[in-house]
């Protein structure tokens, strides 16, 4: 999968999965989400729970700094690449992520908006040939997330605290491409 590719499966159903534990993905699998973001995992049943995603015709991310045994260290994205069927991985690390790009794994980049100053080192720290999507957390500030879409010129997930409609088609009206949720009655939407 390339990054064009998992864009036309958001702008068809701009609801992705996050999945947390064994009980989660079970829930998505038969959900109508297209993509489904690992929140969990370790070395050993990492593979397993990416073939079950890829099995039930879902496209599935690693968050790399979630799973049990991984460092934080490009060799993840190696492992990822090479043991899963994954489409892509997640980071909060920018080497990782560079990484996981060379590899022709589709990279989300993970930020945390917790004031200005991590605003700032967004704009100021992302180049344009990092990421080939952005991650923002919490995804419940549409004012930020269009400063962010005009900024980066990167599409936007808005993740973190979606909890129904209102946050959903807030974050998209500001310019998000998606929304990760672990909410399951969102991922029902």
């Amino acid at each position: 999968m390339d990054s064009r590719h998992l864009l036309e499966l958001l702008a068809d159903n701009p609801i992705i999965a996050a999945v947390k534990d064994d009980q989660g993905l079970s829930n998505t699998l038969d959900s109508n989400v297209d993509v489904i973001f690992l929140l969990y995992g370790n070395v050993l049943n990492l593979p397993e729970l990416v073939n079950r995603v890829h099995t039930a015709g879902k496209a599935a991310f690693v968050h790399l700094d979630l799973v049990d045994g991984l460092t934080n260290r490009e060799i993840s994205a190696d492992f990822v690449a090479r043991s899963t069927a994954a489409a892509g991985i997640i980071s909060t690390k920018s080497p990782v992520i560079k990484r996981g790009r060379e590899l022709g794994l589709v990279a989300i980049q993970r930020y945390f908006l917790l004031d200005s100053m991590a605003l700032s080192n967004i704009e100021r720290d992302l180049s344009r040939d990092a990421a080939d999507l952005i991650e923002v957390l919490p995804g419940l500030m549409p004012k930020m997330i269009r400063r962010l879409v005009q900024s980066t010129g990167k599409p936007i997930i808005a993740g973190g605290l979606i909890s129904d409609k209102e946050d959903v088609t807030g974050a998209l009206g500001a310019g998000a491409v998606a929304v990760s949720t672990t909410n399951p009655a969102v991922w029902r939407m």
